[in-house]
């Protein structure tokens, strides 16, 4: 299979717009990494620099140790799956699927082998012979995934692949696609701006921000020790607790840090810890089934705390919150994450 390595990529368009400010990033070969961040990060810009589809300002992007900057998207050796699925309407399934081998000159018989082995494998094959418009979007997401697989490429690239779908089945196909992704052993990259999606998919999670990587990393790591209140606030759902010392009581807080930070799950309500507390207002409830969400006022800001089952708490309620020690994260003046206190 393959390597994806990028040295400081940058992209500058015309006019001075700075879309990717040098990126590096090292892709084990058969792993699957994630590009996630607001639109406009650069995300889709980057991912379309290692297709060739955008040009390469400075750096380098390497497949499979091979510098590829000034090699098109033809020689490259990759398959890219788009967020509009970009079917061929005039044709069916299996046309669609082999299209991309007939222009290279696939023998008749491999092709047809292909197809109908992929066709199989993402429950394809009784939808052959019809046309885009007579498939759900589910199916016509996996005839765009069929199409990439039966090319065997080094590399995968997918594009918001799961944008156009609702909940329902976004969850279905983020499972297809990671147990595909797995049974293939092709080295993928995978642009979302959906941090369960994210969260979820990926084998290393690359967070980016104004064109830049702000940390990357494990999903569980780069949950659990975010590097700055940008990442803080990006993963999680809801996201990180963040208020500014500079409005609390807080006495044993790291030189340094400007800013407290706690995840709504690790907050115990009404129950001492040992650790940190401050009392807060229950301003909204929203119960999402075997838990609920309270949203709550307090002397730092607003904060939101997960709670188990139906909450018993109404609005107007006031509540002792406590987060113990080893759960608390900070911050400094930039934003950026620093070690607690012993």
């Amino acid at each position: 299979m393959a390597t994806v390595e990028l040295k400081d990529v940058r992209k500058v368009y015309p006019g001075g717009v700075d879309a990717v400010k040098g990126v590096s990033i090292a892709i084990p070969d058969r792993a699957l990494c994630v590009l996630v961040g607001p639109s406009g990060c650069g995300k889709s810009t980057l991912l379309r620099m290692i297709a060739g589809l955008e040009s390469i300002t400075s750096g380098s992007v390497a497949i499979d140790g091979k510098v590829v900057n000034a090699i098109g998207p033809a020689e490259r050796d990759i398959a890219m799956v788009f967020q509009n699925y970009a079917l061929y309407p005039h044709m069916n399934v299996y046309d669609n699927m082999a299209y991309g081998l007939r222009n290279r000159g696939t023998p008749k018989d491999e092709i047809d082998r292909r197809v109908r082995g992929t066709a199989k494998t993402l429950e394809l094959a009784h939808l052959l012979e019809r046309r885009p418009r007579e498939l759900s979007g589910g199916q016509r997401q996996r005839v765009a995934m069929g199409r990439a697989i039966v090319r065997n490429p080094k590399v995968y690239l997918f594009d918001e692949p799961l944008s156009n779908l609702d909940a329902k089945l976004r969850g279905q196909m983020r499972v297809e696609i990671r147990n595909l992704q797995r049974s293939l052993g092709v080295t993928s990259v995978y642009v979302t701006h959906d941090q369960l999606e994210a969260m979820t998919l990926a084998d290393t999670l690359v967070v980016m921000n104004a064109g830049l990587v702000e940390q990357s990393g494990a999903p569980l790591d780069v949950y659990e020790k975010p590097a700055s209140t940008f990442v803080a606030s990006f993963i999680g759902a809801p996201p990180m607790n963040l208020l500014p010392l500079a409005r609390l009581d807080m006495a044993n807080a790291p030189q340094g840090a400007v800013t407290i930070g706690f995840r709504p799950e690790d907050a115990v309500v009404d129950k001492a810890a040992a650790g940190w507390s401050l009392d807060a207002t229950v301003e909204g409830i929203e119960p999402v089934g075997a838990e609920s969400f309270l949203y709550c006022g307090t002397p730092g800001g607003r904060i939101v705390l997960r709670v188990p089952g139906r909450a018993v708490a109404q609005p107007g309620d006031r509540l002792h919150v406590s987060v113990e020690a080893s759960k608390l994260h900070w911050f400094d003046e930039r934003g950026k994450r620093i070690s607690s206190t012993a």
